[in-house]
């Protein structure tokens, strides 16, 4: 009943500018990860994924543009012993709902990597190294939000639990991205844009109080007049200051609930501003905003 209110609110607000891409903090044309890719090198980046997982093609190939050499891995891969992370520079944690997130959002990947030693020694030397970088995305979020206590810098990292309306959202929502160390969210501060969400189980929940003083929040859903709100549908799921995303303290690991990888391709959006059509003909030339946030990663590796 709450959210429904809200949203009746929100349709007879004639004075609602409704979603926008506005004060971008970098131009969208230009490719950070060039001379990185000009190179010819290509590092590699596991696409983490577990039953019930379903966007690592979506994120390979976001990846894949920004000038990485993608390696599919799943959990039983790991737990068996056919791959490792020693020859992995960064892993991107996929959405889905794993195990049918049965046993709460994120939690039975979470418990595979926890509970198994081979899978958790490759995890934690992982997280260990300095050369390395994570980023983990609506399930793939909430799972690494359970391993915040092995990820250095990730100690004050909230759970994500039912989301206020008491159902799925799929939406195309607004963020603004925060000041913060993320290096994949590098150059892009201040900026307004919209993206895709997809999840039940986005609601920020901390799990002592004070942990949201600490935490560095790198997205938040923010309203048509660009604040951060706590009011359905602008914020899908009810969190509070529109909080939606997080990094570790040196930056190099970030988790969000919404999905970059949907939407880093202009053709990608249900909506955009008009000027974003540019070049929308060549997949070479068609770049949408998120793209940034790849290849802020390409660009950090070198």
């Amino acid at each position: 009943p709450l959210t429904a209110d809200q949203a009746y609110k929100q349709s007879c607000d004639r004075h609602d500018p409704g979603l926008a891409a506005t004060s971008l903090s970098f131009d969208v044309s230009q490719s950070v990860a060039a001379p990185m890719i000009n190179t010819g090198k290509r590092p590699n980046v596991g696409i983490l994924r577990e039953q019930g997982v379903n966007g690592e093609i979506e994120m390979a190939a976001a990846f894949e543009r920004a000038g990485f050499n993608p390696v599919d891995i799943h959990m039983s891969d790991l737990i068996a012993g056919r791959r490792d992370l020693s020859a992995i520079h960064g892993i991107a944690a996929c959405g889905g709902f794993s195990f049918g997130d049965v046993l709460g959002a994120g939690a039975g990947w979470a418990h595979t990597i926890r509970y198994n030693d081979r899978a958790f020694r490759a995890f934690d030397a992982f997280f260990a190294r300095t050369d390395t970088f994570g980023l983990g995305v609506c399930n793939g979020c909430q799972m690494l939000s359970q391993l915040h206590e092995f990820i250095p810098g990730a100690e004050y990292w909230p759970r994500f639990i039912d989301n206020q309306s008491a159902q799925f959202e799929a939406r195309l929502s607004l963020v603004r991205i925060e000041s913060s160390p993320s290096i994949l969210l590098s150059g892009m501060e201040g900026s307004v844009l919209p993206i895709t969400v997809a999840h039940g189980e986005g609601l920020v929940s901390y799990r002592n109080p004070t942990d949201q003083e600490h935490a560095h929040c790198v997205l938040r859903y923010v309203d048509g007049h660009r604040q951060p709100t706590e009011h359905y549908p602008a914020n899908p799921n009810g969190s509070k200051q529109g909080e939606t995303g997080f990094t570790s303290e040196d930056g190099r690991f970030t988790i969000m609930m919404p999905h970059p990888e949907r939407v880093w391709r202009s053709s990608q959006f249900s909506w955009k501003p008009n000027h974003w059509s540019e070049g929308m003909e060549d997949p070479n030339t068609d770049r949408g905003p998120w793209l940034r946030l790849f290849e802020n990663a390409r660009r950090w590796l070198g």
